[in-house]
């Protein structure tokens, strides 16, 4: 793609009427402009009239259009963009997180975590009524299970109940104390069945040892007192103050009727409520596009309770609700590896656990499809991944609704389902900030998938080149959201360990369509946000390089100087 500075024939048709008719509420102009519509290379300058992009064009162009009461700001050569996209984040959980006792996936010694859990109790950060709580847990901890029961089962925490919640939300370990209050027991591990009994960590006796995973964590974790209304408007307002900061201006909620820290209760709708007052008080100042959990297992019929939630929250400003969030698997990495995969683990000989029926799953989504909703699917392991695009060939051979379905994460993909992405126009929601050669991916999985399958992680080029939509996404509090550190590893692939699966690797245009325009489209806002084109809102960011010329490692440390929503802004650099 050349980064020239065009006249456009259409452009100057179209200032031609333009100049007559409007005038601009404020002027940007003098930098590189990426709008993000295909095929367009940088324009100069922008104009903006009552929150909307009036023109884009060069200065000479855009500058006619200044009046007495314009707002001119002169760039001074720098990129201006739509503002970024995260099309996969629990925002509230994040924001939470940042206010409570976390490790951020730090791995350090146990005996440094039992300090820290001393301060956090003593400072209250990681109280939750008469349970202590940590978040943020590293997966590798779960290979010193045994320590943290010599640790945590006896002294001062023999009857305090403690839950480690690991970084992944998806597995956790309680101490005995907790165990009990739960009703974890060896009666408990013999009453599961199959894959199930993988769930609850246990020795061969069936005693268990305080791990879990998923459908024995979440039971768990419900017993924990949920945080109240108020937290969660201040967890929400921290949390977007963070992604203006990053320069995200719009994003998907995939779990909007969870209550962080406990189950779904479609009676309570989760964070909804918080949205909603944040947005009657006018300072929701992002797009969000919120998303129902359905069962893995629910039935065409189910919907109608999740439409009931979805009705309360109608009209509510910059809030759209287009769809539903269904879990097909859970994680790979070893000890969990509940993620649903094509050929077993070789240390368990066990495929991990489908979350939906595959004899049925294309029921669902065809008539969520036949509602007009979009469906997004966490899919982690191949064979997740398959079914999950089964289920929606089942929509597209119903009815050629054109919504924009998505599957999220992507760890493992088959190579024979690259070219289905394409055919089934199903967009691949990608955290790539996790390709990487590290812990995770050398150490907790690679030694028990095949070399073919451990090839396939992470395929962002292959999909690519078979012609699917990549969407930026970074499924924030498990890691980072920054997406300029997510396109650096992108583009190299690299880690602690060396290089994850070289020739996976993607170009920064591509990923700077991933975090504006292919995003809108996931969250099927593409026609009012994600690129700078007259009518659409003028949300924008201002950055501190040119981050078409410097190299991968100065793209992950780019910084956001302004910030822009609906033309206001949000956010300026200090």
């Amino acid at each position: 793609m050349k980064l020239l500075i065009p006249t456009l024939l259409s452009a100057a048709c179209a200032f031609s009427s333009m100049e007559s008719m409007a005038a601009a509420d404020l002027i940007l102009h003098g930098g590189k402009v990426y709008t993000a519509e295909p095929g367009q290379s940088l324009q100069q300058a922008v104009a903006v009239e009552n929150g909307r992009i009036l023109a884009v064009g060069s200065d000479a162009q855009i500058l006619k259009l200044k009046q007495a009461g314009t707002q001119v700001i002169d760039l001074h050569g720098k990129v201006l963009m739509p503002g970024f996209i995260d099309s996969h984040t629990h925002l509230v959980k994040g924001g939470l997180q940042m206010l409570q006792a976390n490790l951020n996936n730090e791995d350090m010694p146990i005996t440094e975590l039992e300090s820290k859990l001393r301060q956090w109790r003593d400072d209250g950060r990681a109280r939750r009524g008469k349970f202590l709580y940590i978040g943020g847990i590293p997966t590798q901890y779960w290979d010193r299970i045994d320590e943290l029961q010599q640790r945590f089962n006896q002294g001062e925490w023999a009857k305090q109940p403690i839950l480690l919640a690991g970084g992944d939300y998806h597995t956790g370990w309680a101490n005995q104390a907790l165990l009990d209050l739960a009703g974890v027991d060896v009666a408990k591990v013999k009453s599961l069945q199959g894959e199930e009994q993988a769930t609850i960590g246990h020795a061969a006796d069936g005693t268990p040892n305080g791990f879990l995973v998923d459908a024995g964590l979440y039971p768990v974790q419900a017993l924990l007192p949920l945080p109240t209304n108020d937290e969660l408007v201040d967890a929400l307002k921290g949390a977007q103050r963070y992604y203006h900061e990053l320069g995200i201006t719009a994003w998907m909620e995939p779990l909007a009727n969870e209550n962080p820290g406990g189950d779904i209760h479609n009676d309570s709708v989760g964070v909804l409520p918080a949205y909603k007052a944040l947005s009657q008080s006018g300072e929701l100042t992002a797009h969000v596009a919120a998303l129902l959990m359905a069962d893995s297992k629910a039935t065409p019929a189910d919907l109608d309770e999740l439409d009931k939630v979805r009705q309360q929250f109608q009209g509510v400003n910059n809030l759209t609700l287009p769809g539903i969030k269904i879990f097909a698997d859970g994680v790979a990495e070893m000890p969990a590896q509940s993620a649903a995969m094509l050929e077993p683990y070789s240390n368990s000989k066990k495929s991990g656990e489908l979350l939906i029926d595959p004899k049925h799953f294309g029921e669902l989504v065809s008539a969520a499809d036949a509602r007009g909703w979009l469906v997004h699917i966490h899919a982690i392991g191949d064979r997740a991944v398959r079914e999950s695009l089964n289920g929606i060939e089942q929509a597209r051979k119903d009815r050629h609704s054109g919504i924009p379905h998505s599957i999220t994460h992507l760890e493992v993909v088959n190579p024979k389902d690259y070219p289905r992405f394409k055919q089934l126009d199903v967009i691949a929601s990608m955290q790539l900030f996790w390709a990487a050669a590290d812990e995770m991916s050398v150490d907790l999985l690679k030694p028990y998938v095949s070399a073919a399958t451990f090839k396939t992680l992470y395929p962002a080029h292959s999909l690519l080149k078979n012609g699917a939509t990549i969407a930026g996404a970074s499924d924030w509090p498990i890691t980072t959201p920054d997406p300029w550190k997510a396109i650096y590893q992108a583009l190299e692939r690299v880690g602690p360990k060396g290089v994850l699966n070289a020739g996976e690797e993607v170009d920064r245009m591509t990923m700077f369509q991933a975090y504006t325009l292919n995003a809108a489209r996931t969250l099927r806002l593409e026609d009012s946000i994600g690129s700078l084109k007259p009518g659409k809102q003028a949300d924008l960011i201002l950055l501190d390089r040119d981050v078409f010329k410097v190299k991968p490692e100065a793209l992950r440390d780019t910084q956001v100087l302004k910030t822009w929503f609906a033309g206001r802004e949000v956010y300026s650099r200090p």
